[in-house]
């Protein structure tokens, strides 16, 4: 019978969440308290840290955006024009017959 690396990890997961738990009821009152506190206050670090780091990564994805579009203006002058027609439509297009009735023969 051989042991698979996720069995050996719920072990050791097991064994760290098993001390913890005598750990903890060995600890007094003021030492639980200590303890809670200590991981809000992390907490608290952490998710302040997470948002920054959100508004930075919009930032850069901004600026990312703006030099991208410099950049393509640049080389291609007319780019704006290119795209307008593409998107757009030029006026000399034709109508679509999509939704036109069928002519019966």
């Amino acid at each position: 019978m051989s042991a698979d690396n996720k069995h050996l990890a719920a072990v050791l997961l097991g064994a760290a969440a098993a001390f913890g738990a005598y750990k903890y009821s060995q600890m007094t009152d003021e030492e639980k308290q200590k303890m809670a506190d200590g991981i809000k206050d992390k907490f608290h670090k952490l998710k302040a840290e997470a948002e920054s780091a959100g508004d930075s990564a919009k930032n850069y994805f901004g600026d990312l955006k703006d030099k991208a579009a410099g950049l393509l203006k640049e080389h291609f002058p007319d780019v704006e024009k290119h795209f307008e027609d593409f998107f757009k439509g030029s006026s000399n297009e034709t109508t679509s017959t999509v939704n036109a009735t069928p002519t019966e023969s």
